[in-house]
């Protein structure tokens, strides 16, 4: 733990009275398979309001929040030999479990039956250091503004993970339901898979602009009454092969479904605590359709991101609409919630 402070300042949420605070607390240390990552910035998420919200409740009774973190490695511990300080990394935002099946069989975060999610089931990244496995890293190139690598972390590859889930295929008709992190970010996406047309979806005006100066080829607001019809007229009446429904609500979900075409494939990205309610499974079964849920991504998914921006192939510079110090912490998590200046990302610098 050689060249680490002593302490460190951290936002610290406590679940039972809600209150979100910045601190003074101590350094992690590395323990054996560990690093020590310094944080250069981390993401605000919509869902890391819903667990400020009290929707999700964390394991931890006290934890930091952020889990979309950017840095350099700081400190190393024992057994670790293909990281060194200062070294620039982006960090998954999950961790294995370490006891399930597939872990004890040497599965590794991708194949674990219980990943832990990174500020939901141990401390995360508003913070000056985080402690993570060595494997939970990706290398970032020195061209690549950590800044954006943060933003790869959830916002981007959550989405790109949801694209394998939906088996994506070249001109296939994609609708994309809530136009914030993780759709506008699936518009990108679903462009250079070469899905065609691409119809985005959101209530708020300059989400679909941008949207539309993004690659999508429709912007429609969910709320219009005429919109079920719009999908129709341009889909010639065939529907949409593929749905992605990244707001988590039931009327969402629901006019998603209903916007698919014969074989049709849903994919529920957004969380919340909404019941769903697809209608008569005689529906399913006539239309073939699919529903099939999505969290989180692969490490390669992660790897191969961090190639596509270093490359140029995909651009995330308009993704980071602020960068706050953590001391407004609170300030950001206010923003993100009320839609203050739409943004994409807000992230904290520590």
């Amino acid at each position: 733990m050689s060249g680490l402070p002593a302490t460190m300042r951290a936002a610290r949420f406590d679940a039972a009275s809600k209150k979100l605070s910045v601190e003074t607390v101590p350094v992690p240390a590395p323990g054996r398979g560990e690093v020590v990552v310094k944080v250069a910035a981390c993401g605000i998420c919509h869902s890391d309001l819903t667990q400020l919200d009290g929707h999700f409740t964390p394991k931890l009774p006290v934890i930091t929040p952020g889990h979309e973190t950017a840095g350099t490695v700081a400190a190393v511990g024992e057994g670790v030999s293909f990281w060194s300080p200062g070294d620039r990394v982006v960090v998954a935002a999950g961790r294995p479990c370490g006891t399930c099946r597939e872990c004890r069989h040497g599965g590794g975060i991708d194949s674990c039956e219980k990943l832990e999610i990174m500020a939901f089931d141990y401390d995360g990244a508003w913070a000056e250091y985080l402690v993570t496995p060595a494997m939970t890293l990706v290398g970032v190139p020195e061209h690549v503004p950590l800044e954006q690598a943060a933003v790869l972390a959830d916002a981007v590859s959550t989405p790109y993970g949801a694209v394998g889930t939906a088996g994506l295929r070249p001109a296939e008709a994609v609708g994309i339901w809530g136009l914030g992190g993780l759709g506008t970010h699936l518009v990108q996406l679903a462009r250079i898979c070469g899905a065609s047309p691409i119809v985005a979806l959101d209530p708020l005006p300059a989400a679909r602009e941008r949207a539309l100066g993004l690659g999508a080829d429709f912007a429609l607001d969910p709320l219009d009454e005429a919109t079920p019809d719009k999908l129709a007229e341009i889909t010639a009446g065939h529907g949409l092969d593929v749905a992605f429904d990244c707001v988590g609500r039931g009327a969402s979900v629901t006019q998603a479904d209903r916007a698919l075409g014969h074989r049709g494939r849903l994919v529920l990205v957004g969380m919340s605590p909404d019941q769903l309610d697809l209608g008569a499974e005689l529906n399913f079964v006539r239309r073939r359709h699919s529903v099939v849920g999505h969290l989180g991504y692969r490490m390669k998914h992660l790897s191969d991101l961090v190639e596509l921006v270093a490359r140029g192939r995909l651009d995330v510079s308009g993704s980071v609409s602020a960068i706050l110090p953590l001391e407004e912490a609170a300030e950001g998590v206010r923003r993100l919630r009320e839609h203050d200046g739409d943004p994409i990302r807000i992230l904290l610098r520590p």
